[in-house]
């Protein structure tokens, strides 16, 4: 048994037992402040957040055993308790899924990374591929999920690596990959991407969409499409930016210019072949759920604000339903009429829909939703902003909660550190008299972008097992990214950025 599985065993199993003691002390813990229904869920958050931190069961299991619970002990009824897991933010993401499944049946997302790397201006500089690595890592998860994302950009980065190796053997040089700092580079830069780019649209990463959902359900405040996509658009790019900057200097190929490196990434695009019906089925479907998506933004820019276009649009096109009419075209659009084969099937897309993300995101949301519900988010609220010295500025909330949430998923998993951060730092910034957006906003792209551990987030764990990243290596790197990313980039996005986005 390995040092970290045996961690991992001792970190469950004191869980498994610790969580529910503890819950029990919260709950025998006399609070006059709070009402019963409002205790009984602090005690059950306890134990809902404290096996989400040290997973006993499986982090959709436990979501689901929140509301559950809640039901048994009488804090909510079953239809308040399960309604979350009806939340058309749930549709969103399962829209999502299924044109992300398409894409990669059909591969559509290979074709895009092998033209983007096959762009003349790459050719063969090392740096350059490792820019252009990172962008098309970069620009699929801002669609498809980062773990997707990162498992197709992962053979094409041990491929490359493997070209690279073979070219240089062939010029008489030995090139060990286990010691190669380019081979660490483009490792971290695969896994690194994925995550940064998550942070472009809403579907991007999972901490995007339990945001919005909790901006809705506990401050009722409404976040388009659009909205998110302009601070994640600066976002994105800033991080890309230090990322990129942060490894070339660290990670630098011995030499300038990789011979047959262009000729390589050339044949793997030419083994794609023409473009298949299917793959031009999925552009469109794809296309359309964009252009659904983005239109009401561009309404809001040409209309006058309030206009009824813009409310009739937003009506019979909300997001979820945005994203489905693309899905659904998925299973609508022929292949091969004759033989009844169309562009995806049932038994594919329920193979591409993460079930467990969409049951760990309806189980956050049912447990905010029933915090409001109690009153147990306003005496969270006060209780923070006491902790707080009972006055803070609005930048010294943004920076704690980012911190928070980014230390929370260094160590757990960013949809969990999301579930128990985001209800807090909403509850905060509303019981100090600000728009609880930005802080929001900060919660998410904080926890989406975890560099240090290989458990701090699937990309992270996947380029691990390459065996091409000393762990010291990952851990220097994700501090200096992180370190820079939430002092540069996080907090004054949320502070300047999403506020003149939201004003």
């Amino acid at each position: 048994m390995s040092h970290t599985s045996a961690f991992d065993r001792r970190r469950r199993t004191i869980g498994l037992f610790g969580a529910p003691i503890c819950a029990l002390l919260v709950f025998l813990t006399p609070m006059p402040d709070l009402s019963l229904a409002a205790h009984k869920l602090l005690a059950l958050m306890t134990l809902v957040a404290l096996w989400w931190i040290t997973e006993p069961l499986p982090l959709p299991v436990t979501a689901l055993l929140g509301p559950t619970l809640a039901v048994v002990i009488g804090i909510v009824p079953a239809s308040t308790a399960f309604s979350a897991f009806a939340n058309p933010l749930i549709f969103l993401f399962m829209g999502g899924f299924m044109l992300a499944t398409a894409m990669m049946h059909h591969h559509l997302d290979k074709r895009f990374a092998f033209w983007l790397l096959s762009r003349r201006w790459v050719g063969s500089n090392p740096k350059k591929i490792l820019l252009a690595m990172g962008l098309a890592t970069a620009l699929c998860s801002g669609w498809v999920s980062n773990t997707a994302t990162t498992a197709m950009m992962f053979p094409i980065a041990l491929g490359l690596l493997g070209a690279i190796k073979e070219m240089f053997a062939a010029q008489g040089k030995i090139l060990d990959l286990h010691t190669s700092k380019y081979a660490t580079g483009i490792m971290l830069m695969t896994a690194y991407a994925a995550s940064i780019g998550g942070s472009l649209t809403p579907i991007g990463a999972p901490p995007n969409l339990i945001i919005v959902g909790f901006l809705s359900e506990m401050s009722h405040i409404y976040v388009s499409f659009f909205d998110w996509m302009v601070w994640g658009a600066v976002s994105t790019i800033l991080y890309f930016i230090i990322a990129y900057i942060v490894l070339s200097r660290m990670y630098p190929l011995e030499v300038s210019e990789i011979a047959g490196a262009d000729e390589f990434i050339a044949a793997r695009r030419q083994e794609l072949g023409k473009w298949t019906r299917a793959q031009k089925n999925t552009l469109i479907a794809f296309i359309v759920a964009i252009v659904l998506w983005v239109t009401p933004g561009i309404m809001s820019i040409v209309l006058e604000p309030g206009s009824p276009m813009i409310k009739l649009y937003n009506r019979l096109f909300p997001e979820a339903v945005a994203a489905l009419v693309g899905a659904l075209a998925l299973f609508l659009l022929p292949v091969n009429f004759k033989e009844r084969q169309f562009t995806l099937s049932w038994k594919e897309a329920a193979k591409g829909i993460e079930w467990g993300t969409l049951l760990l995101f309806g189980g956050g949301l049912s447990m905010g939703t029933m915090m409001y519900a109690t009153g147990l988010s306003t005496w969270f609220g006060t209780l923070i902003i006491d902790a707080l010295g009972g006055n803070p500025s609005e930048v010294a909330l943004i920076a704690v909660f980012a911190v928070m949430s980014l230390l929370m998923s260094e160590l757990t998993s960013h949809t969990a550190a999301t579930n128990m951060v985001g209800p807090l730092g909403i509850t905060a910034a509303m019981a100090a008299g600000f728009n609880p957006v930005p802080v929001a906003v900060a919660i998410a792209l904080a926890s989406s972008l975890g560099f240090m551990l290989p458990v701090s987030t699937p990309p992270n764990a996947i380029v691990y097992a390459s065996g091409y990243i000393p762990i010291t290596k990952m851990i220097k790197t994700g501090v200096y990214i992180d370190i820079i990313g939430i002092a540069c980039v996080t907090i004054p996005l949320a502070i300047y950025v999403v506020k003149w986005v939201i004003s």
